[in-house]
């Protein structure tokens, strides 16, 4: 996809990877809109590159109708939509029910929200575009962090049925799995096990974004090692297994 001239609504767009990829889709020519639950942050965002800012709580379905709605009816067509926002949950068994809860609203059931009302809109005019940020964790896991793992896994699982279910009619999914980025959800994070392969600047993960995108390729790996990472997975989970006892073993359990 060319992003001159199209509609793109980027979610969580006020901070870390959002903000990036605000800013790099504006500077390749895009009509941006900036959601986000933090109206400040995105009003800030918009102004700097022209945009326009919507406030938006993707906890709720009737919240990302409503912005889907609104993006329509006043700015244009939505030709890609980046379903960015996602929060991270620290924890295993201990973690309480409401806090499962709420990351799986927020790290998934945003994202079908999103495509139950604007799939079919984008089907109908013969197709667009569909970004979910996912994690490294979804295809890998999360040691120290299960309902992130789990909820990054399920993240990916939607793009992929996505893609096989209505790319023969135009949608085109891609998965964005980076490890560490620079952002507020990663603050004091900087040490994390997710940090093992260096951890990047939003505006890096923007690029290498728009270069799938452009591509459209569905798995956008920021980390590149990360593809070795799925490859000795599937070749040999129980080697890739062990591993991870030994990293969670190093990150965790000693820390």
């Amino acid at each position: 996809m060319d992003l001159r001239g199209k509609t793109v609504v980027v979610t969580g767009a006020a901070h870390g990877i959002g903000k990036g990829l605000a800013d790099r889709f504006a500077q390749g020519g895009a009509k941006v809109v900036c959601a986000d639950i933090d109206e400040i942050g995105a009003q800030n965002v918009a102004r700097d590159i022209d945009g326009h800012a919507i406030t938006c709580d993707v906890s709720r379905e009737d919240a990302i109708k409503a912005l889907i709605e609104t993006v329509e009816d006043s700015i244009g067509p939505i030709d890609l939509f980046c379903a960015n926002a996602g929060i991270l949950t620290l924890g295993g068994l201990e973690v309480t029910n409401e806090d499962w809860d709420r990351i799986w609203t927020i790290n998934v059931m945003s994202h079908v929200w999103a495509a139950r009302h604007l799939v079919p809109r984008m089907i109908a005019r013969g197709g667009g575009y569909f970004l979910i940020t996912a994690s490294a964790a979804g295809v890998l896991n999360q040691p120290g962090a299960a309902p992130y793992g789990v909820t990054k896994h399920a993240a990916v699982g939607f793009a992929e049925w996505l893609s096989l279910t209505y790319g023969h009619k135009g949608l085109r999914v891609s998965v964005l799995c980076p490890q560490a980025v620079r952002s507020e959800m990663t603050r004091g994070h900087e040490t994390s096990v997710a940090a093992i392969d260096g951890m990047l600047e939003p505006e890096d993960v923007a690029e290498t974004c728009v270069q799938a995108i452009r591509s459209e390729q569905f798995l956008i790996l920021p980390h590149p090692q990360v593809l070795d990472y799925m490859q000795l997975k599937a070749g040999d989970y129980d080697r890739w297994l062990a591993g991870m006892q030994k990293l969670n073993q190093r990150f965790i359990e000693d820390s």
